[in-house]
């Protein structure tokens, strides 16, 4: 059989709508979710049939709790537990709950909002919603801080390979690993920097996307410290679908920080690196005006086990 995963390596686009949502105790709840997993799959294949140039998807995400719960295949994929938090000197890459994870992509801001309406009404019978963002599009792929984000994302086939489970693992070969997290940025203080200090904490010239050569670049700037290798010097990577977001007359800007990835360690070699520091004490300068104030870790199963689940 031919395994088919979901939308995970699908380029960002214009419109996104972010949901987390925490199951609660119900009789219901395990009829619910594998029509849950039915109407994922249906609302996949009705956009594309309907708007085929939309670039519309529809991605869930199971959390570790939600799993147990459920009674979903065991073993669990390998990686998936509750995330712990990683604390360092000055900054907390903080752990929060979180049983469901929706991601919601469209050109078209209308297909991601009735697919929105559609989940809600079948889940709030049995599930309470703890957090719902609406990414878009900043000029030209820029977070609200004015850089380009996402330049070291993979491409073509090294999308597949960073972003879904291979071969290692043959019970969940073609799922993934998805970590989130909503940052909220201190923009006054952001802003009250010159161009000169925002490419030193970031790495990269602001204009053009430059990344600054090793000998000029800060050892803890965002570059520096968010790309990763392995042992032997091996390219580690993640694919990002992170979104800007925000509330100007509130005084909200963020970003929602969203990874694909094979494996949970790479990510989380990247969250060690960014808040406790490379060496210790060295922490990603960018975390002084971006605090994360969720975190959360998600398995996604590919649409072949969606087809199980709904039984």
């Amino acid at each position: 059989m031919k395994i088919e995963s979901q939308n995970v390596t699908d380029y960002p686009n214009s419109n996104t709508i972010f949901m987390v949502w925490r199951l609660v105790d119900d009789p219901k709840l395990k009829e619910i979710f594998q029509q849950l997993s039915a109407l994922v799959l249906n609302l996949n294949n009705s956009v594309f049939n309907r708007f085929p140039d939309s670039r519309a998807s529809c991605v869930m995400g199971i959390g570790h709790n939600a799993w147990k719960i459920l009674e979903l295949p065991t073993p669990l994929p390998k990686e998936l537990v509750n995330f712990e938090e990683i604390r360092g000197d000055k900054h907390t890459a903080v752990s929060t709950p979180g049983d469901l994870h929706f991601h919601l992509r469209a050109d078209d801001k209308s297909i991601i909002f009735d697919m929105a309406i559609e989940i809600s009404k079948l889940l709030t019978p049995v599930a309470e919603s703890i957090l719902e963002i609406h990414g878009f599009k900043y000029w030209d792929d820029r977070s609200i801080l004015g850089f380009v984000d996402g330049t070291e994302n993979p491409h073509n086939e090294d999308r597949d390979f960073f972003a879904k489970i291979g071969d290692e693992d043959l019970q969940y070969k073609g799922g993934s690993y998805l970590f989130t997290q909503k940052y909220l940025h201190n923009i006054n203080a952001w802003r009250s920097l010159s161009v000169e200090e925002q490419e030193k904490v970031i790495g990269r010239s602001k204009e053009n996307d430059i990344e600054m050569s090793d000998d000029v670049k800060p050892s803890n700037s965002h570059i520096a410290l968010a790309n990763i290798e392995g042992e032997n010097g091996e390219e580690l990577k993640i694919v990002r679908d992170n979104m800007p977001f925000g509330s100007p007359s509130m005084g909200e800007f963020g970003t929602y920080f969203i990874s694909y990835a094979s494996t949970f360690s790479t990510t989380k070699k990247m969250l060690t690196n960014m808040f406790i520091g490379d060496p210790p004490g060295n922490h990603d300068r960018i975390l002084d005006f971006s605090t994360a104030v969720t975190g959360t870790l998600f398995f996604i199963p590919t649409k072949n086990m969606l087809d199980d689940f709904s039984g």
